[in-house]
């Protein structure tokens, strides 16, 4: 007989300890909670739930890259409008040496002088050509790493780069490109001949210099120099109208990023209040809980039973 008593007595402080276990078990779980903010500390806890906030971090991840990207594509089309401005100043002082040289007052010794100038701007030119993006990389090379543009022993300017700059994704199926090649701008129509701006310079400055027809060369070449910063304006719409284009996908990203951020905290979070209240209630379960284990097991027929 006192063995079935001494088993009911074991089974009855098992069952107490796993019970004060379980209780202590769920205020742990609510006061983490609490602290993180987030009701599920386990997939087991709601499989859908945790389903689909599995793939809001997904997509955060991918925001992520497609934010570095957008970062990039920003800064190299930024460099690119910056560098396209200089351009554009250095034609327009280009310009008004070209006019003041075709005037017929003008002595040889003066016209070589302003050759001189011309001769400085264009290795000015050469180097705006060969500016490097955000990463080191020809700015105006499209893909190419090395200078987009080549110098022969004469000083004639090449072309190095690749045919197009590269395509940055913006994510959602949208792409933009991050600059333009120096060809698109550089090399350009003007009358019924396709000219090059650097090869336009370097013979207005050699003309000059040279002290023979400079006033004609000089006629002659402001209407390229024209043409040639119509070109380039053209090129900096181009990439304003990109970054716009960064902008409004920047703004959707943002969008799509906030709705997930609502829909985390919809699906995963936790309401404070409620887990508070939670908390609370299961303490209160704990202790009167505890407090009946203890009378009980102090109870002398228990003793007596054992």
């Amino acid at each position: 007989m006192s063995t079935i008593y001494g088993t009911s007595t074991s089974a009855f402080f098992e069952r107490s300890v796993m019970d004060l276990t379980a209780l202590r078990k769920q205020a742990e779980e609510t006061q983490a909670e609490m602290s993180t903010g987030q009701r599920l500390q386990r997939s087991s806890d709601d499989p859908v739930a945790a389903s689909r906030l599995r793939q809001l971090a997904r997509a955060d991840a991918l925001d992520e890259v497609d934010t570095a990207a957008t970062n990039r594509a920003t800064t190299d089309l930024t460099l690119t409008d910056n560098a396209l401005s200089q351009f554009a100043n250095v034609v327009t002082r280009l310009q008004e040496l070209t006019t003041q040289a075709a005037s017929g007052t003008l002595s040889p010794s003066q016209r070589a002088g302003i050759g001189e100038e011309v001769a400085q701007l264009r290795d000015n030119l050469v180097a705006l050509a060969n500016a490097r993006d955000g990463s080191g990389n020809a700015l105006f090379g499209g893909e190419s790493a090395a200078d987009a543009y080549t110098l022969d022993a004469s000083g004639n300017a090449t072309y190095a780069g690749t045919p197009n700059a590269a395509v940055i994704s913006l994510g959602g199926g949208q792409s933009v490109t991050r600059g333009v090649t120096g060809p698109e701008f550089l090399k350009f129509k003007s009358g019924n001949a396709t000219v090059d701006l650097l090869a336009v310079t370097k013979d207005l400055a050699d003309a000059l210099k040279s002290g023979a027809g400079g006033a004609t060369a000089a006629s002659n070449t402001l209407t390229a120099l024209t043409d040639g910063l119509n070109a380039i304006t053209t090129a900096q719409t181009v990439v304003g109208s990109r970054l716009s284009w960064i902008d409004l996908n920047t703004e959707r990203r943002t969008s799509l990023s906030e709705m997930r951020t609502t829909e985390k905290t919809e699906v995963g979070g936790a309401d404070l209040t409620e887990s508070i209240a939670k908390l609370q209630n299961t303490m209160l379960v704990l202790e009167a809980s505890q407090a009946s284990f203890s009378r009980l097991a102090n109870l002398s027929l228990f003793s007596v039973l054992n």
